[in-house]
């Protein structure tokens, strides 16, 4: 009987699986469990990247396991840590620094993962155990029934006539903090992580035009019912819940530029059957599963040998035009002095309106 771990390794260490395996009477299937978020991250990404692994590896199984967001995927894996039920997490970059430094994660590298040569530089982020499998950006959202022309700028959302009809959730969310860099770029701040004042200053001015700073169940769902004029959230759910309700719900990457927010995958140190883990690992950072993925749901990919459809592309932040705009953003920096730009919030952005 052949080595089924040798070849498990061998396969990472080509960066994907080349053939199904080949199964004998004494082989057993190994199973593995990936925890990533919910609702239509889970419907999307189960079928663009996890369906098609398995069916090309019958020899593993992946277990997806639901997570409504980084922080709850992180207490689960506090919880697991003396006996660790989940081999694989896709988080935020900035809850991920957490777990790289309470030592939840195994570190790869090009060793064990030859495909991070093809990823993006801003894929592998120092301090971090796992390499980037997502990117988004921060959009802005509008009533496609209500705002015509679509809008092209930030500014939008400082319009007297929007007045009570924009929503987005407040700081500490990811989006609040996304907003606050762009509006400190809009004020001419020069280094948000030292001084931040001019991008809140200028998001309390824009407070009394916000209907709500949670909006619910979400600021796509607010904007498609009726409820809200402009939100600001994240290309990736938006574009799929436009072309959704391409009537009622319009995205626009403004002109100004924006921000990347980074989705990690990690490898969760002392899990059963991480060579296995790794396999998969090999084939979600591979430029199959970067596509398609793309091209499902569109995240821009982080491999950057990744050959997406023009139509895709152009409906991501991936364009050399788009690219060049992005605000250079280290968020483990900014997951330092989150808590003081939150309580900034509270005093001159909420309690302004």
């Amino acid at each position: 009987m052949f080595d089924r771990r040798a070849l498990l390794l061998g396969a990472a260490a080509t960066g994907v699986l080349a053939a199904p395996w080949v199964r004998t009477a004494h082989a057993q299937e190994k199973t593995i469990t990936l925890m990533a978020y919910t609702g239509i991250f889970e419907e999307r990404y189960k079928a663009a990247v996890v369906d098609p692994f398995m069916r090309a590896n019958p020899g593993i199984k992946v277990n997806y396991y639901g997570s409504p967001n980084s922080a709850q995927s992180l207490g689960m894996l506090r919880a697991q840590k003396a006996a660790p039920q989940t081999n694989l997490c896709i988080m935020d970059a900035s809850v991920a620094k957490a777990g790289t430094d309470e030592q939840l994660y195994d570190a790869v590298d090009n060793a064990r993962l030859p495909v991070l040569a093809e990823l993006n530089p801003m894929a592998i982020i120092p301090g971090l155990a796992g390499p980037a499998v997502t990117f988004d950006s921060a959009v802005l959202l509008y009533s496609a029934a209500k705002v015509k022309p679509a809008p092209t700028s930030w500014r939008e959302l400082w319009k007297p006539e929007y007045k009570g009809q924009v929503g987005l959730p407040a700081a500490p969310d990811i989006v609040g903090l996304a907003l606050t860099m762009v509006a400190d770029r809009l004020a001419g701040g020069t280094d948000f992580i030292k001084d931040p004042s001019k991008g809140i200053a200028l998001v309390g001015e824009m407070a009394p035009s916000v209907q709500t700073w949670d909006p619910k169940p979400d600021v796509y769902s607010a904007i498609i019912s009726g409820g809200l004029t402009l939100g600001v959230g994240w290309n990736a759910r938006g574009q799929l819940f436009s072309s959704q309700n391409p009537d009622r719900l319009g995205v626009t990457l403004p002109e100004e530029g924006s921000v990347f927010q980074i989705n990690t995958l990690n490898l969760v140190k002392g899990a059963p059957n991480n060579d296995a883990a790794l396999a998969f690992m090999a084939y979600a950072l591979g430029q199959e599963a970067q596509k398609s993925f793309t091209e499902a749901m569109f995240y821009a990919p982080t491999n950057a040998k990744t050959q997406v459809s023009a139509e895709a592309l152009a409906r991501t932040a991936a364009t050399p035009e788009r690219m060049a705009k992005m605000i250079d953003v280290n968020w483990i920096e900014v997951a330092k002095v989150r808590d003081g730009i939150t309580e900034q919030w509270r005093r001159r952005v909420i309690n302004r309106r």
